[in-house]
C-alpha cells in the first residue's frame, strides 16, 4: 500500500469525524456543552466510546508486542482493573453526583481548601499532558514512517496536521461531540482488530479449534506467575495495580470522569462503568491473541522481527502480510490514538479553564443583558485560547519524547503515572477515609516530596537488592502521601461538610 492511499484514508476517515462532530454539537457549542454534553449522554455511547478512549494507539501498538517477553501476564492487571471499575462505581461516581461536580478536583478544594484543590487539578494536568502526548506520539511516529518519510516532510509537521485535525472536531462542542465520535472510533478499531485476527488465521490454515488449542499448549499464552515474587509479573503484583491504576487513571481522572459525569444520573453512569469495565477484558485478550498469532507466524516461518515490542506489529503489517492487513492496520491505529487524545485535550481544557481560570461553568453570568453576552462571548474566546494552547503543548512534548524515548511506551506512561498520579491517590484516599484536615500549606510539599521518595528509593533497591519497583510503585506513592498529610494535620476537620454528612 503506498503512502497516498494511506494518506486518503486518514483524510476520509477525518471527514467522517468532522460529519458526526456537526451534527452532534450544532445546536450546543457553550461552555456547559462542551464540559458536560448537557448531562444528556446516553450511558451506553459512553461505555462504548470510553473503551476506545481507554485503549488508544498505546495499546493497539504495545500490547501485541508484549507477547514474546511477558506472554500473556498482562492479563492479570487487566482482570485487577475490572474490580477497579467496581470500587470506582460505589465509591467515586456517587460522590461526584452527590456534589454535583464538572471538575472532579473541585471536591479537594471543598474538603480541604483551595491550596489542596489547585495542588490536585495541577498534577492531573501534568499526567495527563505527559500520558497523552506519549500515546499520541508513537501513533504519530508510525504515520510518519509510512507517510510522511515518502515525501521527506518532517516529524514535526506531521505531528502538527494530526493534532490540528483533532482540534478541529473539538473545539467547538467539546465532550458533546466526543461521546458519538469516540463511540464510531470504537467500533472502528475493535471490528479491525476481529477482521486483522481473521486474516491470520487464514495466513495461518487455523480455524477457531486449531488456534485454541495452540493458545492453550504454547508457553507464549501463559497467563498466571505466582512462584517468582521477585518478578515485576507476579500475580499479586499485577493484579492489585491493575485496581489502583484504574482507581487512579480512571476514578481519579477528569478525562474519563467527565464523560461519566455527561451521563443522565449516577445509575446510568454507574452501569456504563460496569459494561466498559467487562468489555476492557476481552478488548485486552483479543490484542493479545493477535500478538501471539504474530510470532507464531513469525517462528513457522523464520521471520525476524524487531527486538522492541512496539515496533513489531507495525513491522510485520508493513512487510510481511498483503496491502488489505495494512489497511486495516492504519485505520486500527488511527481510530484508536484520535480517540484517545481528543478527550484527553477536550478534558484538560476542562480543567484548566475551571480549575485554575476558575471560569464558570454553567453559563450563569449575572447582570444587564449585554453584561451576560460579553462574560459568554469571553468565557467562550478563553476556552477556544486554552484549547489551542494546550494542542500546541501536546506538540512541544511529543517531539520532546521523540529525542528521549528508550522504553516501551506502555511501560513508560504506567511509570509516569505511578509518580504522578500517586499524590492524587494519597489526596482522595485522605478525604473520603478520615475526618481530618492537614496544615494546607504543606499539601504541595507533601505532593512533590512523596514522589521524590519514590524515584530514590526504587533507585536504592535496585542497586542494593536488584529489586526494581513495578506498578506497585503506585501504591507506595499514594501511601506516602497518606502519611504525610497525617503527619501534617493539626485538628480534626469539624466543620468540613463534606466528610460530616
Amino acid at each position: 500500500m503506498n503512502s497516498t492511499t494511506i494518506l486518503i484514508i486518514i483524510l476520509s476517515y477525518f471527514a467522517l469525524l468532522m460529519l458526526i462532530s456537526h451534527f452532534a454539537g450544532r445546536k450546543s457549542t457553550d461552555n456547559e456543552a462542551f464540559f458536560l454534553g448537557n448531562r444528556q449522554s446516553p450511558w451506553w455511547l459512553v461505555a462504548i466510546g470510553m473503551i476506545g478512549a481507554s485503549v488508544s494507539g498505546v495499546s493497539f501498538i504495545s500490547v501485541p508486542g508484549m507477547v514474546g517477553n511477558m506472554q500473556f501476564t498482562y492479563m492479570q492487571t487487566v482482570i485487577g482493573f475490572f474490580f477497579g471499575y467496581i470500587v470506582v462505581a460505589h465509591v467515586l461516581l456517587p460522590l461526584y453526583y452527590k456534589l454535583n461536580l464538572t471538575s472532579i478536583y473541585s471536591y479537594l478544594g471543598e474538603r480541604f481548601g483551595k491550596v489542596s484543590y489547585k495542588t490536585g487539578s495541577s498534577f492531573f494536568l501534568l499526567s495527563k499532558t505527559i500520558g497523552a502526548a506519549v500515546r499520541l506520539y508513537i501513533v504519530a511516529l508510525i504515520l510518519q514512517k509510512l507517510v510522511a518519510d515518502t515525501w521527506n516532510i518532517p516529524f514535526y509537521i506531521t505531528v502538527s496536521c494530526i493534532l490540528l485535525l483533532i482540534w478541529i472536531y473539538t473545539f467547538r462542542s467539546g465532550i458533546k461531540s466526543i461521546v458519538y465520535t469516540d463511540t464510531l472510533q470504537t467500533i472502528v478499531m475493535i471490528a479491525v482488530l476481529i477482521i486483522m485476527i481473521i486474516k491470520l488465521m487464514s495466513f495461518s490454515s487455523w480455524n477457531i479449534q486449531s488456534l485454541t488449542n495452540e493458545l492453550i499448549n504454547n508457553e507464549w499464552s501463559n497467563i498466571f506467575v505466582f512462584k517468582d515474587w521477585v518478578s515485576k509479573q507476579h500475580f499479586v503484583k499485577q493484579f492489585i495495580s491493575g485496581i489502583f491504576i484504574v482507581i487512579v487513571m480512571t476514578g481519579l481522572d477528569q478525562d474519563m470522569m467527565q464523560k461519566n459525569l455527561s451521563c443522565r444520573s449516577l445509575k446510568d453512569a454507574q452501569k456504563n462503568m460496569y459494561w466498559y469495565g467487562f468489555a476492557f477484558i476481552p478488548v485486552n485478550l483479543l490484542f493479545l491473541i493477535l500478538g501471539f498469532m504474530i510470532m507464531w507466524f513469525a517462528a513457522q516461518n523464520q521471520l525476524i522481527l524487531p527486538v522492541k515490542g512496539d515496533e513489531i506489529l507495525p513491522f510485520f503489517a508493513s512487510n510481511y502480510v498483503g496491502g488489505s492487513f495494512m489497511l486495516l492496520f492504519v485505520l486500527g491505529i488511527i481510530a484508536a490514538a484520535f480517540s484517545s487524545a481528543d478527550s484527553a485535550l477536550t478534558a484538560l481544557t476542562t480543567s484548566f479553564l475551571v480549575d485554575i481560570l476558575e471560569i464558570d461553568t454553567k453559563n450563569k453570568a449575572k447582570g444587564k443583558e449585554k453584561q451576560v453576552k460579553d462574560k459568554e462571548k469571553h468565557a467562550k474566546r478563553t476556552r477556544i485560547g486554552v484549547h489551542a494552547g494546550i494542542t500546541l503543548i501536546f506538540l512541544f512534548i511529543i517531539l520532546l519524547f521523540e529525542k528521549l524515548n528508550n522504553t516501551s511506551v506502555i511501560d513508560a506512561i504506567y511509570i509516569i503515572v505511578s509518580y504522578t498520579y500517586g499524590p492524587l491517590l494519597g489526596m482522595f484516599a485522605f478525604g473520603l477515609f478520615t475526618k481530618l484536615k492537614p496544615l494546607e500549606k504543606s499539601v504541595p510539599f507533601i505532593a512533590i516530596l512523596s514522589p521524590l521518595i519514590c524515584y530514590f528509593l526504587n533507585q536504592f533497591t535496585i542497586k542494593t537488592f536488584g529489586y526494581a519497583f513495578g506498578y506497585e510503585l503506585l501504591l507506595l506513592n499514594g501511601a506516602l502521601t497518606f502519611i504525610g498529610l497525617l503527619i501534617s494535620t493539626r485538628y480534626g476537620n469539624k466543620n468540613c461538610r463534606i466528610c460530616n454528612q
